[in-house]
């Protein structure tokens, strides 16, 4: 395979959303600092107290509308529209700044803030700004809404795609991630296996840098261009 026509996949978290003013887990005044995992990301919490979930992520939902792309978004969309091979952007996040900053067919396998979900019948749509559980699907007419993300203990999406993806990569590029959450942790292992060169981009080291074959650290908004610069430089 040419050069020109080498695979990229590039697998995002919360650290490049940072800048743009959207926390991370860890941050400690943001929003998940005031509940805890167990309460507004799992089944569970929301078996237990579904309008204490819908207000976490009407709140989300909120937040993520005021924010804005950074350059380490429109980078990577300018790197998918001018790189003669097919670059494919996975996240973890579950706001549209990808799409925002230029991105196209973005995986988003924790699910995204603009959709709904019904968890009788899997009806999905978009939406409202705000949601209540006494919301009502419109396929079904059951009180089930709940935002259609992927909680913790629940399957990630587009899971078959992305192992695809991972097998084709010449080039595999992780930013932003703790390493801490799988599957998405193992990815720099699959793309390994299918020898792509390997590399992070992160603020500081994840929990699985030395996995990889490159390491770029600082902040998002500034080694994201430089590293897509770089790779454009070879086309």
């Amino acid at each position: 395979m040419e050069k020109s026509a080498e695979k990229i996949v590039i697998l995002t978290g919360a650290g490049i959303s940072a800048e743009s003013g959207l926390g991370t887990f860890r941050d400690e005044d943001g929003l998940w600092a005031k509940h805890r995992i167990e309460d507004v990301a799992t089944p569970e919490g929301f078996a237990r107290d579904p309008d204490l979930v819908h207000a976490f992520y009407n709140a989300r939902r909120a937040q993520s509308a005021d924010a804005s792309p950074n350059a380490a978004h429109t980078a990577l969309g300018e790197l998918q529209r001018s790189w003669p091979g097919e670059v494919v952007i996975i996240t973890q996040n579950v706001d549209g700044l990808h799409e925002q900053g230029g991105a196209e067919a973005v995986l988003h396998m924790h699910g995204t803030l603009d959709g709904a979900l019904c968890a009788a019948c899997d009806h999905r749509w978009p939406a409202p700004a705000s949601m209540s559980p006494t919301e009502l699907c419109p396929a079904c007419a059951q009180p089930r809404t709940r935002p259609d993300i992927v909680w913790f203990g629940e399957m990630p999406y587009f899971m078959e795609a992305i192992y695809d993806h991972l097998a084709e990569a010449d080039i595999f590029a992780s930013i932003g991630t703790s390493g801490q959450v799988y599957p998405a942790a193992a990815f720099v292992q699959e793309a390994q296996m299918a020898g792509a060169h390997t590399v992070e981009l992160n603020l500081e080291p994840s929990a699985g840098a030395s996995s990889f074959a490159e390491s770029r650290l600082g902040r998002a908004s500034e080694i994201v261009p430089h590293w897509t610069g770089d790779i454009l430089a070879r086309a």
